[in-house]
């Protein structure tokens, strides 16, 4: 049997017990040590996934298992081709992988108390971050929010960032949910001293080093490729790093053109 389905099939009779646990676990190692592939991502976005780490790869793991269940569910109570909306693909995906997680030891349920201490202040917040940094740390951890139409899209975004710019990795270390009750992934990210901020010039040379063209004709700050787009490429998330004086990316909405 296809290793993934068996997972699927043990969620759907037991739940997040010890036993399907660990068969997530094992199949993240298979990923990890090359011995299997995760689908729809290509042999670099792979490496992109890995990267981001074993918290990343299970919660896609569960995200997929969400989105199944409901298209199966769908098709059996409404006909064949019928599909379910993308906010009850994300509602499910957040409390499953919120279930998985409590059991996996991934969650965190007052994680900003926690991060102050072992990370450092709180030294920004947006309506897709709050970031935490001490000086002097090589990284900044990050609570990050999904601004994307499902959970799976914001994981699949963490391993598109990876594989487009690693030279600023993000590595998931967990989940949690923030005061307002809004879910997020906890992740690490490399601190970048900023020189300055990118000029749209640097950014369009950035874009097109990596297989990109414009998708404004020039005006705007989104790019597009065969499989991957780029958006919400501006200057207060592409940086002049001081060290090499070259663009770096922070971050960036980034998704498979062929959404599904």
């Amino acid at each position: 049997m296809n290793p993934l389905q068996e997972i699927f099939d043990a969620i759907a009779a037991e739940g997040f017990s010890a036993r399907v646990v660990a068969l997530i676990d094992n199949y993240i190692n298979d990923i990890l040590y090359g011995k299997t592939s995760f689908p729809r991502f290509n042999l670099s976005e792979h490496a992109g996934l890995c990267s981001a780490g074993a918290p990343l790869i299970g919660a896609s793991i569960v995200a997929c298992y969400a989105r199944a269940s409901l298209e199966a569910s769908s098709n059996v109570t409404s006909g064949e081709g019928s599909r379910p909306s993308n906010w009850e693909i994300d509602e499910l995906q957040e409390q499953l992988i919120e279930q998985w997680a409590r059991e996996a030891n991934l969650w965190e349920n007052d994680s900003e108390k926690i991060l102050v201490e072992a990370f450092g202040p709180k030294i920004a917040e947006g309506a897709e971050a709050k970031v935490y940094y001490r000086s002097g740390d090589t990284s900044v951890v990050k609570e990050r929010a999904s601004i994307y139409s499902t959970t799976q899209k914001a994981l699949e975004a963490i391993a598109l960032h990876n594989c487009l710019f690693p030279e600023t990795t993000m590595r998931v270390i967990g989940f949690t949910r923030d005061n307002d009750h809004i879910f997020r992934i906890v992740l690490t990210q490399p601190y970048i001293n900023c020189k300055r901020l990118a000029s749209k010039d640097e950014i369009d040379e950035l874009a097109f080093s990596k297989g990109f063209r414009d998708n404004r004709n020039g005006e705007g700050v989104n790019y597009i490729s065969e499989r991957i787009a780029l958006e919400d490429m501006h200057p207060a998330n592409v940086f002049i790093d001081d060290v090499t004086y070259k663009p770096i990316c922070i971050d960036c909405i980034v998704k498979f053109v062929n959404n599904y």
